[in-house]
């Protein structure tokens, strides 16, 4: 691993923040730490508030739809990041490199925090204080070190910095090992942090629970075949989202709509978000919203995600939409489309959109997505989520590249999924009336009848990917597929249609109804996945200051 971004965690420490309600009102500052700065329980948490948000910007900015939406499936880009959307990511592709250096920043500061805090708190802090602040960087790191393993397989652990500066022989770890890391991690978690949050927006037991529940259902496919999955792991999982659904007193909110129609953060529904805000510092306001939103007339000067559209293939999971192939105009009873993605005729009046007349005279209205001309073979089905407008659609708190909108980890809707296929388990289906119960909560909840009968593994992957569309989930989901049934993760890649069509509306200005057309000259529909490329190949920046991460992984020796 490059050095340079290990020293940079080793020595700074973002995130001395003010301590009201919200912590990061007030943008932290870089500084160097010494121990006559953990003397009570207000500057133990401010040195962790920083978690919550810089340290995630090289990933959260560009990387996390590219690699979660672009290669999961979701959404694809025709003209740009044709890398990503077609499995071809590459040891020196941008957002590679700026993800791995994140997760391993994000690394590096938690353990510095750790360390610190665990060396100098002093008797002014309380042991609880001291023990969920610690639970809050472990909680970070195994977030980090679980997007690390699932993207690249075997990679370095590293608990201590400083053991690690200008070592050229540094050694991957085994997925395996990085595994069992990852849930002491978040078993210590769940064990230490508070039940309520300390602040509003700091993580909580519930916040660590979901996250061992996430990870047990990944764990039980790790070396195991189709239908050979661990027992004993999907039993955890299950079990720990159980325990949240029923014990965090969180719920599922009533309009899907609501998750992502500002202001949002920190809702009932949300077990861990990352926190921005709406500042002049760059590295603690959210800018992926500049890189999502189709055009600058909806946005701040910013605006760039023209060319971002949902695919073929996700437009095909909500059903009733593509008809005859796209012929037939259909409609979705779905709300989740459009609180997702925009179709022609969509409006949303929460955003202010500029449009212009024929002599070019700019006036505002609510947004109603265009439509394209009869001549046209192409349009996007852009992004909605996560979009909230000018900066008078949101209290006047945002600017190019400077939006205060919170990004989604972990929603209590994903609790609810795990539960049901942890409950299917290795059969081809589940009757379990529970796990019913919990998958309706999410599919009624979008406005669609209940599911009836049994229910398969593709049924809850289905849901899985209309409800975490844009979530940078789908990747991850197919990944944690693949270590169970590679076959069927290709199969499901190789098939989802990512090229460019034109969608058109059965009447205007209030459509009700959509055809869907593929755009014929449009090459390179298809990625090709399969085991050579499945998982990103590490940064060659990094391999050129280590090369021993190309000797074959090693099992971590854990110190207890």
């Amino acid at each position: 691993m490059k050095t340079k971004y290990i020293l940079f965690a080793a020595l700074s420490v973002i995130g001395l923040a003010g301590c009201d309600d919200d912590f990061l009102n007030r943008p932290p500052k870089d500084t160097l730490v010494d121990a006559n700065f953990y003397k009570n329980n207000d500057q133990v948490l401010s040195a962790t508030a920083g978690l919550y948000s810089a340290v995630w910007k090289d990933y959260i900015d560009k990387a996390n739809f590219k690699l979660g939406d672009f290669r999961g499936g979701t959404v694809f880009r025709a003209w740009g990041d044709r890398d990503h959307v077609l499995f071809n990511t590459t040891a020196v592709s941008p957002e590679n490199s700026e993800a791995y250096r994140a997760f391993f920043v994000i690394i590096g500061q938690s353990n510095i925090a750790i360390q610190n805090i665990s060396k100098y708190a002093g008797t002014g802090v309380s042991e609880q204080i001291k023990n969920h602040a610690i639970a809050e960087a472990r909680f970070m790191r195994a977030t980090a070190y679980s997007h690390l393993v699932a993207n690249y397989g075997p990679v370095p652990i590293i608990e201590n910095n400083l053991e690690h500066l200008n070592n050229p022989a540094l050694k991957r770890n085994t997925v395996e090992s990085v595994w069992e890391f990852i849930t002491r991690d978040y078993e210590f978690a769940a064990a230490n942090l508070m039940e309520t949050p300390a602040q509003t927006g700091r993580v909580t037991r519930w916040s660590a629970e979901g996250m061992l529940a996430r990870t047990y259902l990944t764990r039980a496919g790790l070396g195991a075949g189709p239908n050979s999955r661990n027992q004993e792991f999907l039993d955890k999982a299950k079990m720990y989202a159980e325990s949240v659904i029923k014990n965090s007193g969180k719920k599922l909110l009533s309009n899907y709509a609501d998750l992502f129609t500002y202001p949002y953060d920190n809702n009932e529904e949300s077990l861990f978000e990352l926190q921005w805000v709406f500042t002049t510092d760059y590295a603690y306001a959210n800018t992926m919203v500049s890189q999502i939103t189709y055009s600058n007339d909806i946005a701040n000067g910013d605006g760039w995600g023209g060319d971002i559209s949902a695919t073929w293939w996700m437009l095909s999971q909500y059903d009733g939409l593509i008809v005859n192939n796209g012929a037939t105009p259909g409609f979705t009873l779905d709300e989740r489309l459009k609180a997702t993605f925009m179709l022609p005729g969509f409006k949303y009046p929460e955003i202010t959109q500029t449009v212009r007349d024929a002599n070019g005279v700019a006036t505002e209205q609510e947004l109603v997505f265009p439509r394209v001309s009869d001549a046209t073979d192409n349009n996007y089905v852009s992004v909605k989520k996560y979009v909230v407008g000018k900066a008078k659609d949101v209290d006047n708190q945002a600017a190019t590249q400077r939006y205060p909108n919170n990004t989604y980890m972990l929603r209590l809707a994903e609790m609810y999924l795990i539960y049901a296929e942890a409950a299917l388990g290795n059969s081809p289906s589940t009757s379990d009336a529970l796990a019913l119960q919990y998958f309706n909560a999410v599919h009624e909840r979008a406005g669609l009848p209940p599911h009836t009968g049994a229910l398969t593994w593709d049924d809850i992957f289905k849901e899985r990917t209309k409800e975490f569309a844009m979530e940078s989930m789908a990747w991850y989901d197919l990944v944690r597929l693949h270590y169970y049934n590679p076959d069927k993760a290709y199969e499901i890649i190789n098939n989802q249609d990512r090229g460019l069509m034109v969608v058109r509306p059965n009447r205007w200005p209030d459509p009700t109804a959509w055809t869907f057309t593929k755009t014929s000259w449009f090459a390179d529909r298809f990625a090709v996945a399969n085991s050579g490329n499945f998982l990103l190949p590490l940064p060659a920046s990094e391999v050129s200051q280590a090369p021993s991460l190309n000797d074959e992984p090693v099992p971590y020796e854990f110190k207890d």
